[in-house]
């Protein structure tokens, strides 16, 4: 019999949400046991995992892609849950360099579906994105608004989430789709809007905004991601396995507001501000119904914004060193 309570394959945990989620589960559930599976591409990092974990034989990882099914297969075959992550996720680059996504985003996803239906799991949580709504047609969106992607990052992941309802419906995959609205926090990479902004203030750099900054979000602190994927690898499964949740505050904020707050909060001129043209793909607007996840999951969103920026302003002024190797990229990609 195993040691261990439970055994977890994160796929894609030295990314942002999921070391987040791969240390949140260290820590409060002790006894599992966590696979990580992931390619370390210039988003993962595995300086993200708790030192404490890394070093005991509660944590293991894999070094390797989700396109390898030899490789996947053997991690499934282990693993009591997965929560599959794995994906790149960057919408401007996704624009110029798009083949990768639908390598890793569709093809990998369906890898590892693939192994979870020849190597049963008791729950599949597929991670999938708010972006492949496109712009909202109603507000809030509810998860059944149409999905209308409009970069190929988000085609691509709206082309996974419909993978894993397709397997869900023609397997009996025991999954659930997870869709989470725009989530920032400690240890994101620097091509998103919140650290971009955060890292150019601290060096008294332009924070660049795209068109009018006009574009609203519906943002969540990585925390409450993590207590939410909690509840669901937790709750009763009749009451998750097939759904499609959304995760979000139901509230939105616009692009040019968190640069203002980010500026205000670091006593810093709102000069710094630099306006460039939009960018092709562009969201006009997200915001989260968060009915389905308060009846599913008793859960919803309980960090502030204006809380959650300055707990994620603390880890960036902290932590310099983790951060200043990207700096290179930031400058290649923008925001």
């Amino acid at each position: 019999m195993s040691a261990f309570k439970k055994k977890l394959l994160i796929t894609g945990g030295a990314g942002f949400i999921g070391s987040n989620f791969i240390n949140y589960i260290h820590r409060y559930y002790p006894n599992y046991k966590i696979l990580l599976l992931d390619a370390l591409t210039y988003a993962g990092n595995l300086d993200n995992i708790s030192p404490a974990l890394k070093s005991n034989s509660h944590f293991e990882f894999f070094h390797g892609n989700i396109t390898h099914p030899d490789l996947v297969g053997k991690l499934v075959a282990e693993a009591d849950i997965v929560v599959h992550f794995a994906a790149e996720s960057h919408v401007t680059r996704s624009i110029y360099d798009n083949a990768i996504f639908f390598e890793t985003d569709v093809i990998g996803t369906q890898v590892v579906a693939n192994a979870a239906v020849n190597n049963p799991v008791e729950l599949f949580v597929h991670i999938s994105s708010s972006e492949v709504y496109g712009t909202a047609l109603a507000d809030p969106m509810d998860e059944e608004h149409p999905l209308n992607p409009m970069s190929p990052y988000a085609a691509a992941k709206a082309g996974a989430d419909r993978l894993i309802y397709s397997y869900i419906k023609t397997y009996d995959l025991p999954a659930v789709i997870v869709r989470p609205f725009n989530n920032y926090g400690p240890c994101q990479h620097l091509e998103k809007a919140i650290p971009n902004f955060i890292v150019s203030a601290l060096q008294d750099k332009p924070l660049t905004i795209h068109g009018d900054g006009n574009s609203s979000r519906d943002w969540l602190f990585v925390e409450d991601t993590c207590r939410a994927l909690d509840k669901i690898l937790h709750v009763d499964r009749k009451k998750v396995i097939g759904e499609t949740i959304n995760l979000g505050t139901g509230s939105d904020t616009c692009v040019l507001d968190i640069g203002q707050k980010v500026l205000e909060k670091l006593d810093k001129p709102e000069s710094m501000l630099n306006y460039i043209k939009d960018r092709p793909g562009q969201v006009s607007c997200h915001i989260s119904s968060t009915d389905k996840s308060k009846e599913l999951l008793d859960w919803q969103a309980e960090i502030s914004l204006d809380t959650g920026l300055e707990k994620t302003i603390e880890f960036y002024k902290n932590n310099r060193q983790w951060w200043e190797r990207f700096i290179w990229m930031k400058e290649l990609w923008g925001s």
